[in-house]
């Protein structure tokens, strides 16, 4: 059992007191000390505040010294009651071992600035969304930051055909198929509804975490993953972009093109390639002694340390241009100029595949009765078009992962390209369980 004194330890006329809790644990008895914010004066404390007996008089004026000391009495057992009730009551539920004097101290402070009580979390689907995006954004990357506001918007377009704001309860099974009907209906791919879906199960996993209810069918909704066409640069094409006439290329497409059979060499995402300088190479000798370069940098997306090892095509083009890599461009330009680099080096046959199509389309004349800040939505449009128009930025680490895939080891190429797996490598190339047992065949 636990007990408080409250001792007055200034010399000065004023000061605050000084509270004392005592308890005994374990068979040792305890006394931890601490200073309160009740400040008296040490006439009063002394000689006055233990004083429950006055002697009695007629006189008015010692009858209203009487009246005053017993107000300032009740005043201060009242304050001093609700600090030791606090302090007791505090540690009545804590572990003995935790107390001390900065318990102690703590308690008093939290006596006169109470902690405020968390506001609650938004139990709304978008509002939590909101929540959820900033309480992530230092952890993730700014492509992912990018991605979960797509999604976002995505849930605010939706939540206008409803009567009714959506809460994270409703996230069931009947969202998940009335969800995907909205999306088909307005032309989403269904890789695209599959990773959305994906995305705001995480939202829903994290709220559950945070004690928000969530349906019991929750767990149940699927996100399969949809076959998409793997677009990538043979060796045989990538020669045919080396070998165009110089004469055809402006500044801007030669830079792209240096860019791109770069990133088809070193199988980097365009965030990390396109930040490549020369300061990050550097040379170790191998077995038999001869100097191989090098080139260290950290990826944006995973924060991992790479190191790789540069391809004699890259130290061309790094030679070409006075050991200078090509000038940093914006991503939008880089997939502009590539697509028509690979036009030029004559890329044109037509394949299957998806390429982003402005659904809002419109002629010129439409155009200019339109809002000048309307915004532009994309879809991803599925069918048969030129190669050269399915070329965009993440091609180069594709290209370097398909066209080295069974001459150099997985395990090799899966240390150039950062996956954490060589499930989640041979997932990024698409191949099947049929396709692996085909290759085992080479062996046999």
């Amino acid at each position: 059992m636990a007990t408080i004194n409250f001792l007055y330890r200034s010399t000065k006329d004023k000061a605050n007191l000084h509270l004392r809790l005592l308890y005994r644990f374990n068979d040792i008895d305890f006394v931890i000390g601490a200073n309160t914010e009740f400040q008296v004066s040490k006439d009063y404390w002394n000689n006055q505040h233990k004083q429950r007996v006055f002697k009695k008089t007629n006189n008015t004026d010692e009858l209203n010294k009487i009246q005053g000391i017993k107000e300032i009495q009740n005043d201060t057992d009242k304050e001093l009651n609700n600090i030791e009730n606090h302090i007791l009551n505090a540690f009545n539920i804590v572990n003995p071992d935790e107390v001390n004097k900065d318990w102690l101290q703590t308690q008093i402070n939290n006596y006169y600035n109470p902690p405020k009580e968390a506001e609650a979390l938004p139990t709304e689907l978008l509002k939590y969304f909101d929540y959820f995006i900033e309480v992530k954004k230092n952890e993730i990357s700014n492509g992912t930051y990018k991605k979960y506001n797509v999604t976002k918007h995505l849930l605010e377009r939706y939540q206008k055909t409803k009567d009714n704001q959506i809460k994270i309860i409703d996230v069931n099974d009947k969202f998940k198929n009335d969800f995907e009907n909205y999306c088909l209906k307005n032309n989403y791919a269904l890789s695209t509804i599959s990773k959305d879906l994906k995305t705001i199960k995480t939202v829903c996993n994290h709220a559950k975490h945070n004690g928000i209810k969530t349906s019991h069918q929750l767990d149940r909704i699927k996100t399969p993953q949809h076959k998409t066409e793997k677009i990538y640069l043979t060796f045989e094409e990538l020669t045919k972009i080396e070998n165009i006439d110089k004469r055809r290329l402006n500044d801007n497409y030669d830079n792209a093109k240096d860019w791109l059979i770069i990133s088809c060499y070193t199988g980097q995402r365009i965030s990390d390639f396109m930040r490549f300088d020369k300061s990050m190479i550097r040379y170790e000798k191998n077995k038999q002694g001869i100097s191989k370069p090098f080139i260290e940098f950290t990826q944006v997306k995973t924060n991992k340390v790479m190191i790789v090892a540069l391809h004699p095509k890259v130290m061309e083009i790094l030679e070409k241009r006075n050991d200078e890599f090509p000038k940093p461009i914006s991503d939008p330009k880089y997939n502009l100029y590539i697509k028509e680099v690979c036009r030029i080096a004559g890329l044109t046959d037509k394949i299957k595949g998806s390429k982003l199509t402005d659904i809002n389309k419109e002629d010129e004349t439409e155009k200019k009765a339109k809002n000048k800040d309307e915004v532009k939505q994309f879809r991803k449009e599925v069918g048969m078009f030129k190669k050269c128009e399915l070329v965009t930025s993440h091609i180069g680490r594709r290209s370097f992962a398909t066209n080295f895939y069974g001459t150099i080891p997985t395990t090799y190429l899966i240390n150039v390209t950062g996956h954490s797996t060589e499930a989640m490598f041979l997932n990024y190339l698409g191949k099947s369980n049929k396709d692996l047992a085909m290759e085992i065949t080479n062996y046999f």
